[in-house]
Parts: structure tokens; C-alpha cells; sequence
């Protein structure tokens, strides 16, 4: 009788044990509240101020899965499926897919690195605008990214791509992407006999280190006719880049410095178009801000983004941006952000160029332009995680 009690606590524990090396968890963040902005086209093809329900500005609302799995020897496998969505009307983002924001499985060696398989982010949105953009560090979200995010710092997502991510060694990591274009005939991205239209391919390369409360990180993303790609990467620049773009390549630099309660930082972004035919258009973007806990719960930030194009037109971009923010909890805060562009500059067919304030994830700001050159948006929002 003992031995049966015996082997079946041994037994109970060894099942404990395995589960405790395995784990999967639902996890998820709705941002939700109202917008103002000034001088938004209107369904007539005027000009007004409007106000809006807004949904997934500070941050972009989204559920998933997580899981992983201990395999020994310092080996895990892991997997992430993640949901984008609408909380004003309950559709899914990312061109409806189920999982557009994130999916896909991979290994990870312990003091070696990370390889993954599926849909993921490029090294320019993992290092870039995770660390080192206004739209990263405070609630301003997709209204403070670049002109229409051309620069690919919130929604560079890659189909059919494999990454390696290292571990961090004393500081330095680095990472490296590929994905495949998937059509035969087309490993690099170039057009099938016969087709004048590719099918698209990205690579993406960048790395970053951390000293003490110093880090600086750089990224460079290539995508092969970005048109192409499904949902397609965003090719229009205020109305300037015309036909079919065969490349779309940028690279940036960015530092973040913390001090006390107080964090700085810059990030610099350099973005090329390269159409099949006629002038390329390249576009650059200089940003600073800071933010400062003012208590525990209480935070502030300020951020300044100077962006120029050149090329196939001229064109510049003063943009400010400020945003305070409320934590309850960890898991809920309220926040408040203003954001303040003028647009200078004409367009190849001799119009003015119009401000844009926000990234292409915000339909609340037309990609064709505001019919203004200055432009004012408030937002106040709530956002939870779970």
C-alpha cells in the first residue's frame, strides 16, 4: 500500500513538473477614446474639423497567444499568434487576417539566440520603433510616427520570413531577417517572365547595445516591390511617388539615454523609393524628445519631428508632439496628447503639399491629405492590457 502511495506522489509530481516547464498565455490591450482634428477631408471632398471615435492610437489593440516549452539543455521552442482589431466595430486589422500582426513559431538556445518562422516584424521596427521614437515612448502612438509610417517604424510586418535575434552578449545584439517572396521564379523579388509587376521579397539587418542607462541601435529594411506584399506596404508619400515602386530601403540610427526619472532621446531615418521608371523620391526624418515621471503614476513627454523629401518633389514637415499619462495600475492608464504640423513644400503637379499628421494604421488621417497645411489633433484615450 505504501509503495502504491509512493509511486503515484512520484508520478503527480513528475506530470507537475512537465507542466511547469511548458506555458501558454492569453494576453491582449485595447486602446480606445475620442479624436479631434482640424482640416480633415471630408466624404465631399471639403475641408472641416471632425470629431472621431478612435481605436488603437497610443497603442494598437490587439489579443494573442504566447507559449513556450522547455526542451533542456538550455533549448526552448516558443510561438506567438497575435490579433490586430477595431474596438469602435469589432473588425479584425491588418487587411482582416486573423493573426496580421504576428505569427509564427521557432527555437531558442539559451546564450546563443532566437530563430523564428512566420509573420513577423522587421530589425527596423524591433529596433527602431521600439526604442527610440516619441511613438514608442509615450502614449502619442500612431499620431506621432512619420508621414504615413513610410519609414516602416510601427507596421513593418513580413510574410513568410525567417529571423535570427541574438542573446545579448554584454550589452550587443543583433538580428537578421528574410522573406521570401514565395513565387517561383521570384527568389529575389524580380518579376516572373513575361510580368512586369514583382512579387515582393524583404530583407532586413539591424543591431543595438546597451551600456548602463546608455543605448544606440541601427536598421536598414529592403522590400522588393512593396505593393505586392498582402496587405501591401503603404507606397504613397503625399500623392508625390507615382507607379510602380520597385524597392522601398530604409536605414536608421537612434539613441535613448535615462537618467533618473527622465529619459531622452534621437532617431534619424533615411527612406528611399525606387520606381520601375522616373526619379526616386528619398525621405528623411529627424527626431528628439524626452519624457519625465513626474510620480509614480504621473508621466510627461514632448517630441519634435523635422522630415524632408527630395527628389521626385520638395517638401518639409514640422511636427510637435505632447502627451501625459495617467497609471491606475499597471494594466490601465488614461492619457491626453496633442499633436501640432505645417507642411511646406509643392507637390510635382504644382499644389501645396498638406500636412498628415499620423502613420497609415490610423484611418482617422486620410493618406491623401488633409487640404490644409497646418494641422491640429487632440486625443484622449484609455487603454488596458490583460
Amino acid at each position: 500500500m505504501n509503495k502504491k502511495i509512493i509511486v503515484g506522489v512520484v508520478c503527480a509530481g513528475a506530470v507537475s513538473a512537465a507542466h511547469a516547464q511548458s506555458s501558454v498565455t492569453l494576453y491582449g490591450l485595447i486602446d480606445a477614446g475620442v479624436s479631434y482634428v482640424s482640416q480633415t477631408k471630408n466624404s465631399s471632398g471639403g475641408s472641416s474639423h471632425a470629431f472621431q471615435y478612435g481605436d488603437g492610437v497610443a497603442s494598437g489593440s490587439r489579443w494573442g497567444l504566447r507559449g513556450t516549452e522547455d526542451l533542456g539543455a538550455g533549448l526552448s521552442a516558443l510561438f506567438v499568434l497575435e490579433n490586430g482589431f477595431n474596438s469602435g466595430n469589432g473588425t479584425a486589422g491588418q487587411g482582416g487576417a486573423m493573426f496580421g500582426r504576428q505569427a509564427f513559431v521557432g527555437l531558442s538556445q539559451k546564450g546563443i539566440g532566437t530563430l523564428t518562422f512566420g509573420r513577423q516584424y522587421s530589425m527596423s521596427t524591433d529596433i527602431l520603433g521600439a526604442g527610440y521614437s516619441t511613438g514608442a515612448n509615450t502614449p502619442a502612438g500612431n499620431y506621432a510616427y512619420h508621414v504615413n509610417d513610410v519609414d516602416q517604424l510601427t507596421s513593418s510586418r513580413i510574410n513568410n520570413a525567417i529571423k535570427f535575434v541574438s542573446a545579448n552578449f554584454s550589452g550587443f545584439s543583433f538580428g537578421g531577417l528574410y522573406g521570401f517572396s514565395n513565387q517561383a521564379g521570384a527568389f529575389a523579388g524580380a518579376p516572373a517572365l513575361g510580368s512586369t509587376a514583382g512579387s515582393s521579397r524583404t530583407y532586413s539587418l539591424g543591431a543595438q547595445y546597451a551600456y548602463g542607462p546608455f543605448n544606440v541601435g541601427a536598421a536598414y529594411t529592403d522590400i522588393r516591390y512593396p505593393g505586392q506584399a498582402s496587405p501591401s506596404f503603404s507606397t504613397s508619400l503625399a500623392n508625390a511617388s507615382t507607379g510602380t515602386v520597385r524597392d522601398l530601403r530604409t536605414f536608421g540610427v537612434g539613441g535613448r539615454y535615462s537618467i533618473g526619472p527622465a529619459t531622452l532621446w534621437a532617431l534619424w531615418t533615411n527612406t528611399r523609393f525606387e520606381p520601375l521608371t522616373g526619379a526616386s523620391t528619398t525621405y528623411n526624418a529627424f527626431e528628439g524628445g524626452g519624457k519625465y515621471a513626474l510620480t509614480a503614476a504621473l508621466s510627461a513627454g514632448l517630441g519634435y519631428t523635422y522630415s524632408r523629401a527630395s527628389g521626385s518633389f520638395g517638401g518639409h514637415w514640422n511636427q510637435f508632439n505632447a502627451a501625459v499619462d495617467y497609471a491606475f495600475s499597471k494594466r490601465t492608464d488614461v492619457y491626453l496628447l496633442g499633436v501640432y504640423q505645417r507642411a511646406s513644400g509643392t507637390l510635382p503637379n504644382g499644389d501645396a503639399l498638406q500636412a498628415q499628421i499620423g502613420s497609415s494604421a490610423s484611418s482617422f488621417f486620410q493618406p491623401s491629405g488633409t487640404g490644409s497645411q497646418n494641422q491640429v489633433a487632440v486625443r484622449v484615450g484609455v487603454r488596458h492590457k490583460f
